[in-house]
């Protein structure tokens, strides 16, 4: 994926994690966009570690793969935060 497609992807998946878990998070849309994107990363690494394989490209599983890692992080930020 080219870096245009991380920043559209990591968009995408910042907003889904945000509304999936809504709350006080760090705002703002390059955040958002680093939430997604490092949320990939994370989500890739787990599923990869679990043996679903990581993700391949934008399509709906590596959607679905890269929101679970989002809301990983946006949750140990809210645990960290308190």
């Amino acid at each position: 994926m080219g870096i245009f497609s991380w920043i559209i992807m990591g968009l995408i998946v910042g907003v889904l994690a945000k509304w999936i878990m809504p709350g006080k998070d760090p705002g703002g849309l390059i955040v958002t966009i680093i939430i997604g994107i490092v949320g990939a990363f994370v989500g890739g690494f787990i599923a990869s570690l679990l043996g679903f394989g990581g993700f391949s490209g934008f399509n709906l599983y590596s959607v679905l793969i890269s929101v679970g890692g989002a809301l990983l992080l946006l949750y140990l930020y809210r645990v960290i935060k308190k």
